[in-house]
């Protein structure tokens, strides 16, 4: 009996200052009624390759395409699906606005997962923080248009830590990720206006690195 081949997409986003985590109700067996990941077969006829059903399987289920979307790893074996021996590509997208086709949850508060969904989220959120640390990546997770405070707000909820701010500042110089969006500002409760800024065109689709962590 051929293996069964899938692809699982861990999204991740920002609900009410928590990194929260998608899940879908699972329609069919096993596990049907359970919560679980975005996930589904590739289709060998469609897909160019596991990344492309990734980006269909997130699309077609969840109504979102990420502007970000990375190989995280594979998960094997002949235990881990009761339909037999299985693979599966595991991809993370970060997204700032998730659908009502899904429901989040708060990464400190899953429920119980089936196969090895549990393994797989902590797995991706370690390496999100991981990198988060000396990239660009917590810039997905802001909408388009942003304010260095609510950056900086993105940062601090992936990492799980306070940041100071004058040092995120000089690291965002370091990193060369923003541009300024002329005449743009925008108030946060009592405080100042702040300039509004957007994404340099060539990290889009890509990450700025530094070679030292924020």
């Amino acid at each position: 009996m051929p293996p069964v081949l899938t692809v699982d997409v861990v999204l991740l986003t920002i609900v009410e200052s928590e990194l929260s985590v998608a899940l879908l109700t699972r329609e069919n067996a096993p596990f049907a009624g359970h919560w679980a990941l975005p996930g589904g077969f590739i289709h060998t006829d469609e897909d160019d390759s596991a990344k492309a059903a990734a980006a269909r399987v997130l699309r077609d289920k969840t109504k979102v395409e990420s502007p970000y979307l990375e190989e995280f790893g594979t998960f094997s074996g002949p235990v881990r699906d009761p339909r037999g021996w299985s693979l599966t590509v595991v991809y993370y997208a970060l997204a700032p606005v998730v659908s009502p086709h899904v429901k989040l949850f708060p990464i400190r508060k899953l429920p119980s997962l089936p196969f090895d969904h549990t393994q797989i989220v902590s797995g991706v959120v370690e390496r999100v923080r991981s990198k988060a640390s000396y990239s660009s990546l917590p810039v997905h997770l802001c909408p388009p248009e942003f304010t260095i405070p609510e950056l900086h707000a993105a940062y601090e909820v992936v990492l799980g830590e306070s940041i100071n701010m004058a040092n995120f500042r000089r690291k965002l110089v370091d990193l060369d990720l923003l541009e300024e969006i002329p005449g743009a500002m925008r108030s946060a409760g009592r405080s100042r206006p702040s300039q509004v800024y957007r994404v340099r065109k060539r990290f889009k689709d890509k990450l700025s690195v530094r070679d030292r962590g924020l």
